[in-house]
Parts: structure tokens; sequence; C-alpha cells
């Protein structure tokens, strides 16, 4: 069984650079629920860092549910259906929330 915390344990093996060039980003996740948590994911310029709990100025806070984002992440829940069902909240840059596929991949 997939954890959140597999999950963002495996987020730099899915990372893809190219479409991070360039961009300087902080991801703030706020997994709710049990088995949730808070981590962000930093970018700078084709480089990521992981690290569990909260990035003093996140670019933008993804907010959701355990199980629904293990769902998203393994591919059973499309990013766009979460958001539009209220499942997915997204605060600051909406923007960046629409690259998290081509960056993190499924």
């Amino acid at each position: 069984m997939t954890t959140v915390k597999d999950l963002f344990d495996a987020m730099p093996s899915k990372f893809n650079p190219e479409p991070a060039a360039g961009l300087t980003a902080v991801y703030q996740f706020d997994i709710t629920g049990e088995g949730g948590g808070k981590w962000y994911a930093a970018i700078e310029d084709s480089k990521l860092t992981v690290a569990p709990g909260e990035h003093p100025s996140p670019s933008m806070t993804l907010t959701m549910a355990a199980p629904d984002y293990i769902a998203m992440s393994t591919g059973k829940l499309s990013g766009q259906m979460a958001f539009m069902t209220g499942k997915l909240k997204v605060k600051g840059d909406l923007a960046l929330a629409m690259r998290m596929k081509s960056i993190f991949g499924q």
C-alpha cells in the first residue's frame, strides 16, 4: 500500500527537470487526515528539494485529504476532476498547480 510519505520520498525520482528549467517556486502540500502531513517541494532552476514541514513563503499551497492525494498521485484521480469537485484546493499561484503533472509526473 502506498502512503503519503512514500509519495514524497519518491518525488525526487519522479521529478522532470526540463519543464522546471528557469523556474523558482515552492509547492507547499498540506495533506489532511490520517496518514497526512505537511511537506514542501522547492524548485530552483531544475533542482528539487523535498522536505517535511512548512515553508515560510510558498508560491502555492495545495490542500487535499490523504486518500485523495494518493489517488491523484497514482493516476486514479485526475487533478482537474479533484479541483472541480473540491477535493483539491489551491491557494496562491494556480498556474504552478497546472504545471505539476509535467514537473512531477504521475
